[in-house]
């Protein structure tokens, strides 16, 4: 029995997604993506909720047109303003990132006292202290909007000095509240994982979403008979699109990424 083989659509607003991507492939190895990075409207994090929903809703149109069997939101700022009205619209299963990232959280603290970072809209929408406070009610949830971290990314500038003094900057604040988990609480985050653990030190746990993300997603397929049991064939590969930039995006995903990619195709998502 061959399962479905259908791929997997993904979709993030540049590279940060791409964290996502790394861990379905390693975790998930039988499972093709197809990716989309809206590498021309990037950054999401300071749009407001409709623009944030416009957009979600183009790209899923478009990755409907890939035949993919499920669709996995790799954003936060989208996953917190409009999966639970595109999961309403669709057909087939979709996940995001968020939920899967506030149930580790809340297993890995010891004194209650849990970070979040992200862009403006995640924090602002505050679907992470929801969730966390779901399972943990007595947790204290401090987030901390990082708005030039997806930026420097996209750049990147992963260990640029200016990248370090931002960093020290925003997480200024999180040490004074004596946090001992912090949630990467964008996928572009994981990516600065070394300079956020060297900055708030070894008494800290940093949660990095993506990895769980694609444990759930593992665990949606498995339970929706989705699963592609047979593995890639020979010469069937990934897919990757994005709406602009895509010699940057390809440089930055061969670098990421457990595998080469001979590139990107550029679409115009305003048509979908």
């Amino acid at each position: 029995m061959a399962g479905d083989e259908r791929p997997i659509g993904m979709f993030d607003s540049g590279v940060g997604g791409l964290t996502v991507a790394r861990e379905v492939m390693r975790n998930i190895p039988n499972e093709r993506i197809v990716y989309f990075g809206d590498t021309a409207r990037v950054p999401y994090g300071g749009k407001s909720k409709e623009t944030i929903l416009r957009y979600s809703r183009q790209i899923v149109h478009f990755l409907r047109t890939q035949n993919v069997k499920a669709i996995v939101v790799a954003c936060n700022t989208a996953s917190a303003f409009a999966l639970e009205e595109i999961r309403r619209e669709l057909d087939i299963p979709i996940i995001g990132v968020v939920k899967p990232g506030a149930r580790v959280a809340c297993l890995t603290t010891k004194n209650n006292r849990i970070g979040v970072i992200g862009t403006r809209g995640t924090i602002a929408s505050g679907l992470y202290t929801e969730f966390i406070r779901e399972i943990r009610p007595a947790a204290q949830v401090i987030g901390k909007a990082c708005p030039l971290f997806v930026p420097l990314v996209e750049e990147g500038m992963l260990k640029d000095p200016v990248t370090v003094e931002m960093a020290e900057r925003y997480l200024k604040e999180l040490k004074e509240q004596e946090i001992d988990t912090l949630i990467l609480g964008c996928t572009h985050y994981p990516l600065l994982r070394s300079v956020i653990g060297q900055i708030m030190g070894e008494k800290v746990t940093l949660v990095n979403p993506a990895y769980e993300t694609a444990l759930g997603l593992k665990e949606l397929l498995e339970r929706e008979g989705l699963m592609n049991v047979r593995g890639l064939e020979e010469g069937v590969s990934h897919r990757f699109f994005v709406s602009d930039a895509a010699e940057n995006f390809r440089e930055i995903a061969n670098h990421m990424l457990p595998m080469d990619i001979s590139g990107a195709c550029r679409i115009n998502i305003e048509e979908y």
